[in-house]
């Protein structure tokens, strides 16, 4: 396609042809234009690492494959890979994500259900869903993702899918608990008696909920974004977020069971790969998103540790203490932009020469095996470092491509 600026002047014989031609030319142009704003254009510069995660994890259906685990797909994975196919400007494999997570996780109907979390491989050979109790990181993620994918590619099918989901999340996930109102990892399962609710801090993303709560505020989503410092920070050991919290009275660290998620090790109390999240989450908003100062503060364990140690821990235990240490190259990326939230510019820079020398030229992946969860923590990593996208104060996803 021409670009406007080299169109020879117009020069108009006895046939007219050669304006004619020109004016067809300007036609395209508009027609063309008009399809990009619309959202059917890819970026002009394409997202190496979305490419490279997408050879090797996007099947042609449109699923995200967990090779590290049976090649199973969770809604987690599926919601990611939305954000990552909106931040990129891929309308072409968003769809896809959408098309498939609808039709084999929710029943054929996003809008009615809530997808199931796990599909797989079941004991009987067959593919399904192994566990259809929804997870509400994931159930998040979508209907944000879905949300902006209507207001950025002006597609009013997706506001209205995520307008949809974004309501039965707060009718199904969302519950009054001991220290105020919140979001649980699920429908079912963590409500063990009338006194105690189980919550996983990993699953309270600050944008997203600040979004939700500008863009819905007849919802309960300005109440869950109240309780978010207290969430993140009651319920942490030794100024290390937690992986999973009780809420009785206050919020304490608890063990971490097979009941909660089927595949999750379970053992003690502790920080590991769930609570990496949560770090990342507070470094990509917006500092001036409610509750992200206050959090930040209150998670100072982890920026200490980092002054003294060149890796992030792999594992802390609920006081704190280092289990286990020289977490995977995806901690190191989780906490890149959390670093950055605290001005730690040299101890920020450590971690990117880490990533930047643990990256396979081979297959454009981070770590030798390019393991699921790695490249999703890198990927967000990645994506903000580039400034692909940022977060405003109200959660909105502000994009490269625009």
């Amino acid at each position: 396609m021409e670009r406007l600026g080299k169109h020879r002047p117009l020069k108009m014989g006895r046939s007219g042809l050669s304006g004619l031609t020109t004016l067809r030319s300007f036609i395209v142009l508009g027609v063309t234009l008009m399809a990009c704003l619309q959202g059917g254009c890819r970026a002009e510069q394409p997202w190496p690492l979305w490419e490279s995660y997408a050879r090797s994890a996007f099947d042609s259906q449109g699923r995200i494959v967990d090779h590290s685990a049976g090649d199973r797909t969770t809604s987690e994975g599926q919601a990611y890979g939305m954000f990552f196919a909106l931040v990129a400007n891929d309308r072409a494999r968003f769809d896809k994500l959408v098309g498939w997570t609808q039709d084999n996780l929710a029943g054929g109907d996003l809008a009615a259900r809530l997808p199931a979390w796990s599909w797989g491989k079941a004991p009987d050979g067959g593919w399904k869903a192994l566990d259809q109790n929804p997870a509400s990181d994931a159930d998040l993620w979508m209907a944000y993702s879905l949300l902006e994918a209507g207001r950025l590619w002006h597609d009013p099918r997706y506001e209205r899918l995520g307008t949809a989901m974004a309501s039965r999340i707060a009718q199904r996930e969302v519950a009054l608990v001991s220290v105020g109102t919140t979001i649980l990892p699920g429908p079912q399962g963590f409500h063990p008696d009338a006194a105690t609710w189980i919550l996983n801090p990993s699953y309270l993303p600050p944008s997203v909920l600040s979004y939700l709560a500008t863009t819905f505020p007849r919802g309960p989503w300005g109440a869950v974004l109240a309780s978010l410092p207290v969430v993140l920070t009651q319920g942490a050991g030794g100024g290390f977020a937690m992986d999973w919290v009780a809420a009785g009275g206050a919020l304490s660290p608890m063990a971490s069971t097979t009941e909660q998620r089927a595949g999750e090790r379970s053992g003690p109390a502790a920080g590991s790969y769930d609570a990496i999240r949560v770090y990342l989450w507070l470094g990509i908003a917006d500092p001036e998103t409610p509750g992200v100062r206050e959090a930040l503060a209150g998670l100072a364990g982890m920026a200490a540790y980092m002054k003294r140690h060149a890796t992030p821990p792999r594992r802390v235990d609920e006081a704190g203490a280092v289990v286990e240490a020289d977490g995977p190259v995806g901690f190191s990326a989780a906490i890149i932009p959390y670093l950055h939230a605290n001005n730690m510019k040299a101890e920020e820079k450590v971690q990117i020469d880490r990533m930047a020398a643990m990256k396979n030229p081979a297959s454009g992946l981070y770590g030798a095996d390019g393991l699921y969860y790695d490249q999703n923590l890198a990927l967000f990593a990645d994506g903000w470092l580039e400034q692909r996208f940022r977060f405003d104060r109200q959660g909105r996803l502000k994009v490269k491509w625009r």
